[in-house]
C-alpha cells in the first residue's frame, strides 16, 4: 500500500511540475507577444513568479504535512508520544498522518504498560524480605531495596555510597562474606545485648539466635557498563523447619519401633500376671509391677515425642480473651497485668491453651513466688524480624517470672528440640510451643529479665 501511494504522491508532484513549466512557458509567450523582446528580463520574472506560485500551491498539503510530521517526530525523539498530527489533503496524506497517530497511540499504550510493569516491579521488589542491591563496575550503589537500607544504613537511602562505605559499620563475619567473591551461606552469631523488644520498646536483656544468610551474586551489561547484583536471604527460618523436619521423622520411626515393641511386653506381663497369679510370690509380682511401671513410662515417653512429630494444624476460631484466661488460672496461678484486649483472638484454643499452660508450669518451677508470676495481653506490633516490613499488627501474650532466669547458653538453646536442663525432661517442650505459635504464623522469643527471672513474650498475628 505505501509503494501505490509514493507512486501516487510522485505522479501528483511530477504532473504540478509540468503544469507549472506550461503555465509558464504560455505565459512568457504571451508576455513577449504583448510587450516586446525589450522587456525579456520582465517577462522571465513574471513567468518563474507564476511557475512558483502554482507549485506552491499545488504542494500546500504536502509542506504542511510534512511540517506536521516533522514536529512529531521531534516529538518522538524526546520521549513525547502525546501528539496527534490533523488528519487533511489528498488520500495518501491523510492515510500518512493516520498510521503516525496510530503509531503515536500505540507508542504511548505502550510506555504507560512499561511504567506500569515498572511499578509493580519496584513494588514487589521493595516489599521483599531479600536484600537486593545493585552496584556499578566501580562498587557504587545504583539501587537498594527497602531490606538493604534498613539492614546496611537503619532505613536511609544509599544509593551513591561506595560498597565499602557500606559495610565498614557491619559486623566482621558480614564484612567477610560481602568481599568473598563467592556464593554461599553464612552465619551471623548471636549478640546478647540490650535491644528492642516486640513492642518497640528498650528491652532487658536479650539472646538473638544465630542468623543463617545465602549470598548469590550477578554479572550483567546493561547500555554497555558491567553491573553487579548482590542478593542476601534470610535462611535461619527455613533451615530450622527443615531441621524440624528431619527430628520428627526420626521420631517417627523410633516412635514405630518402640511401639512395636512395647506393646508385646505389656501383653506378655499381663499373661505372666495371669499363669503366676496362684503362686503368690512377692518377687515374681515385684518383677512383673517394674516391667510393666517401666513399659507405661516408655509409652508416656513416646506418646509425648509422636504429639511433637504429628502436630496438627491449627483449627482457629473466635476466642473470648477473659474466658480463656479465667480457665488457666484454675491449672496454675498467676497476675494478670494490665486489661484484656477489646476483641477477641483468632487462634486454635487447644493449642494456644497448651502452650501458656506449659509455659505456666515452667514459670511456676523456676523458683520463683506464684504472686510474682505475671501475664499480660496487649496489642503490639511484632519484633524486627517478624513481618516488620509490613507492619502487622498483633496480640503480644508475656509471661514472666522471677526465678533464676537462663544462661546464655540456655538461651541460645532452649528452643532446640531435646534439649533440657531438668533430669526428666524431655526437650520438648518449648520447641512443642515454638511450632505451634509458628504454624499460627506467629513467634516466641526469650527474654532475663533486668533484675531477676525470665520473661516468655508470644507474638500472634490478628485477624
Amino acid at each position: 500500500m505505501m509503494d501505490d501511494c509514493a507512486m501516487t504522491l510522485r505522479s501528483k508532484l511530477i504532473l504540478a511540475s509540468v503544469l507549472a513549466c506550461f503555465l509558464g512557458l504560455v505565459s512568457a509567450g504571451l508576455l513577449f507577444n504583448w510587450l516586446g523582446q525589450d522587456y525579456l528580463v520582465l517577462i522571465a520574472l513574471l513567468s518563474l513568479g507564476l511557475v512558483w506560485a502554482v507549485s506552491h500551491y499545488m504542494t500546500r498539503n504536502l509542506a504542511d504535512c510534512l511540517a506536521a510530521l516533522e514536529v512529531g517526530l521531534l516529538n518522538f525523539k524526546d520521549n513525547d508520544f502525546s501528539i496527534s498530527i490533523p488528519v487533511k489533503g489528498d488520500e495518501q496524506l491523510r492515510t500518512l498522518a493516520r498510521l503516525f497517530n496510530e503509531s503515536a497511540h500505540t507508542l504511548r499504550r505502550e510506555r504507560q504498560f512499561i511504567y506500569q510493569r515498572e511499578l509493580l516491579l519496584d513494588k514487589v521488589i521493595q516489599s521483599s524480605p531479600n536484600v537486593m542491591i545493585l552496584l556499578d563496575d566501580e562498587q557504587r550503589v545504583i539501587y537498594a531495596n527497602d531490606a538493604a537500607r534498613h539492614l546496611f544504613n537503619q532505613g536511609v537511602p544509599i544509593e551513591g555510597l561506595h560498597l565499602h562505605e557500606l559495610i565498614e559499620a557491619c559486623s566482621p563475619e558480614l564484612i567477610t562474606a560481602l568481599n568473598n567473591p563467592k556464593d554461599g551461606l553464612f552465619t551471623l552469631g548471636a549478640k546478647e545485648s540490650l535491644g528492642t523488644d516486640i513492642q518497640g520498646e528498650t528491652s532487658d536483656e536479650t539472646m538473638n539466635e544465630d542468623e543463617t544468610w545465602h549470598l548469590s551474586r550477578g554479572r550483567f551489561k546493561l547500555n554497555g557498563q558491567l553491573h553487579h547484583l548482590l542478593l542476601l536471604k534470610q535462611m535461619t527460618h527455613e533451615l530450622n523447619r527443615q531441621e524440624v523436619a528431619v527430628w520428627k521423622k526420626v521420631i517417627r520411626i523410633i516412635s514405630h519401633e518402640l511401639n512395636n515393641s512395647v506393646a508385646p511386653i505389656a501383653s506378655m506381663v499381663n499373661s505372666g500376671r495371669m499363669i503366676t497369679k496362684d503362686l503368690n510370690d512377692p518377687k515374681l509380682k515385684m518383677i512383673f509391677d517394674t516391667i510393666d511401671d517401666r513399659t507405661q513410662h516408655l509409652s508416656q515417653f513416646i506418646f509425648n515425642y509422636a504429639r511433637f512429630a504429628k502436630l496438627p494444624l491449627p483449627n482457629k476460631s473466635m476466642v473470648n480473651w477473659l474466658k480463656m484466661t479465667e480457665h488457666l488460672s484454675h491449672h496454675y496461678k498467676f497476675t494478670l497485668d494490665g486489661s484484656l484486649p477489646e476483641g477477641d483472638g483468632y487462634f486454635d484454643l487447644i493449642q494456644m491453651e497448651q502452650v501458656l499452660l506449659n509455659l505456666l508450669k515452667n514459670a511456676h518451677e523456676s523458683g520463683s513466688k506464684v504472686d510474682e508470676i505475671t501475664m499480660s495481653i496487649t496489642q503490639a506490633n511484632p519484633s524486627h524480624g517478624v513481618d516488620s516490613a509490613s507492619g502487622n499488627k498483633g496480640i503480644l501474650i508475656s509471661i514472666c517470672d522471677a526465678g533464676s532466669g537462663m544462661s546464655s547458653e540456655v538461651l541460645k538453646q532452649a528452643l532446640l528440640p531435646f534439649y533440657s536442663t531438668k533430669q526428666s525432661g524431655t526437650g520438648l517442650g518449648l520447641p512443642l510451643c515454638r511450632e505451634i505459635l509458628e504454624a499460627h504464623d506467629g513467634r516466641i522469643s526469650l527474654h532475663n529479665r533486668e533484675e531477676t527471672g525470665l520473661c516468655v513474650k508470644l507474638w500472634l498475628p490478628q485477624s
